[in-house]
């Protein structure tokens, strides 16, 4: 498995994995997955939605690409201040235990990042100043005065999401930046009852200067932009859908500097006590990730952010128009850096068919289920579950029952049924044997239609394809009765079993970008090291070692406990 490096709070978890300069025939792949607040624990909404990007990673490294993956914690919003007032603590305090506990939980559910770093270390600092100056320089940001909300209570200019009202487009509850019902970009003066989230005073207008990105004069080639990318059938829809929205509107300049407590300080004279707003900030993360990486492995990071990169930006669907029109326009003002290809933008995930909610405990917290999970159980569950198209709901019993006869009683049992078999009648010796020419063929078919519907963002679709595979392949034993032919015709027999053990040494290719955990252990049994994807062949002796369940049952009684701690 890859992994992290060991983590302490202020150094950034790169992997020094071993690099070898592109060649001229193979593709840069850059991932970028959503840089989750370090304001408090992730759930299992957060991974439904970032569990894609590790997929594509494994996949492409097995197909031989050169593969960049970045993330990190957001360190700098303004949920943490508010996580840091509610706790009367430093808001260092909070990034650095949310980061941490992050880092442990991808680490765990075996994300394969290249560099996972944080928004509040000086080399992000660093590199969003220069794209801020060099936005400047090329003329698209540009001084303003504006009103901006101020509580007298608290005494300081209030961040945008310290904001809270009515909604002006449809009449819900918004905060001041983003209406999550109609998913309306808003600034906060647009509210309606306007309070402050702090101290609930109504807020009052004073006047502020501030920079502003200049989006407008983008319009047209985001349009541009936009419209080949669907064209080419890149983006989810919901992605689609949204940016035609906000461009048939026209895109609103948008404020590129704030007054905020904690964030990276605007790099001018008279500004130094303003920071870069989270409209540029937080989105150059994945640039900034990508410089890291290059300093601390010593390669080059402008392969995978230049032509004939094929890029992936990987979030939930409240941050579609950061990567469909903030952060392209944004590389657009700095000029010769290569945009977003494909955004894979998930739906919402809901628990026992009701909306997510974290301030009423009202989800399934990750190091929780983490704890008393298998990591392939929880991947494979949001992986067939997955909100694609449309919004899909967590059920503990769905959840339980899938890995039962799913995990288990599918997939587990093909591999437990075939090893144990040769464990006990051939010595768990394998030798080469017929190999079945029909399963050899359907092999050979599934890393072609796999590795398309991986490459373009159909996830869900591509493990019901394998698992359906599978299912063929436990008819297949039943139809070939090897505890028949054992006795009586031991040639056939070893056919039988040879043609399912390399059903499964593929499998174990082929599964790994979904359920690597379980895709290692069983190369790890055969003594099998398969790296590459593409069809496996077994030539020589395979000895098998240790054989053992893959999964183990879990009771179904859980699933009341777990139930009954929802909401608690």
């Amino acid at each position: 498995m890859y992994g992290f490096s060991r983590y302490t709070n202020k150094k950034n978890l790169c992997k020094n994995r071993p690099y070898v300069q592109k060649e001229d025939n193979e593709m840069s792949i850059f991932i970028g997955g959503v840089w989750p607040y370090a304001n408090g624990s992730l759930h299992i909404g957060h991974i439904a939605s970032l569990l894609p990007g590790d997929i594509l990673a494994r996949y492409y490294r097995l197909k031989g690409e050169k593969v960049l993956y970045v993330s990190g914690s957001d360190c700098n919003g303004t949920p943490i201040s508010i996580r840091a007032r509610q706790e009367n603590v430093p808001a260092q305090v909070i990034a650095d235990r949310y980061h941490k506990e992050f880092a442990d939980s991808f680490q765990k559910l075996g994300f394969t990042y290249d560099c996972y770093t944080r928004t509040d270390h000086q080399h992000h600092h660093q590199a969003v100043q220069e794209i801020f100056m060099t936005l400047l320089d090329n003329g698209f940001l540009y001084e303003k005065e504006t009103l901006q909300a101020y509580c007298g209570h608290c005494k300081q200019f209030l961040p945008d999401r310290f904001v809270e009202g009515t909604c002006p487009n449809c009449s819900a509850h918004a905060r001041g930046d983003q209406c999550d019902a109609c998913a309306s970009i808003l600034d906060p003066l647009d509210l309606i009852n306007k309070t402050c989230k702090l101290c609930a005073h109504e807020p009052a207008l004073k006047l502020t200067r501030h920079y502003y990105l200049e989006l407008s004069a983008l319009q047209e080639k985001l349009e541009k932009y936009a419209t080949s990318a669907e064209n080419k059938q890149l983006w989810r829809d919901n992605a689609i859908k949204l940016t035609k929205r906000y461009l048939s509107e026209g895109l609103q300049d948008r404020a590129a500097s704030r007054d905020l407590p904690i964030g990276v300080p605007v790099p001018i004279k008279g500004y130094e006590e303003k920071k870069i707003y989270v409209w540029i900030e937080a989105v150059s993360g994945y640039l900034s990730a990508s410089k890291l990486w290059s300093v601390e492995n010593q390669q080059d990071w402008q392969p995978f952010w230049s032509e004939g990169t094929k890029a992936y930006y990987v979030h939930g669907k409240d941050n579609i128009p950061f990567h469909s029109i903030i952060w392209p326009g944004i590389l657009m003002g700095i000029g010769s850096l290569h945009l977003p290809d494909h955004i894979i933008s998930s739906e919402y995930l809901t628990i026992e068919k009701k909306k997510l909610s974290t301030s009423q405990n009202w989800a399934v917290w990750v190091p929780q289920i983490l704890e008393n999970y298998h990591p392939d159980s929880i991947r494979y569950f949001l992986t067939v579950n997955a909100p694609e198209k449309r919004d899909t709901d967590f059920s503990w019993r769905e959840f339980i029952h899938s890995h039962n006869s799913e995990l288990l009683g599918a997939y587990g049992n093909l591999v437990n049924r075939t090893f144990k078999f040769i464990e006990k009648s051939f010595s768990s010796i394998v030798r080469p044997a017929v190999l079945d020419s029909e399963v050899e063929s359907n092999i050979n078919q599934l890393y072609q239609t796999i590795g398309k519907q991986i490459e373009s963002g159909q996830f869900k679709a591509a493990l019901d394809h394998l698992f359906s595979f599978i299912r063929r392949m436990n008819k297949y034993f039943d139809e070939q009765k090897p505890w028949i032919s054992v006795k009586d015709n031991a040639a056939a027999c070893e056919n039988t079993l040879f043609t399912c053990t390399v059903a499964i040494a593929n499998l174990s290719i082929l599964l790994q970008p979904f359920l690597p955990f379980s895709s290692r252990e069983i190369q790890e049994l055969m003594g099998l090291k398969a790296d590459k994807w593409s069809y496996t062949p077994l030539d020589s002796v395979i000895e098998l070692s240790q054989v053992k369940p893959l999964f183990e049952r879990i009771d179904i009684n859980r699933i009341e406990e777990e139930v009954s701690r929802l909401g608690s």
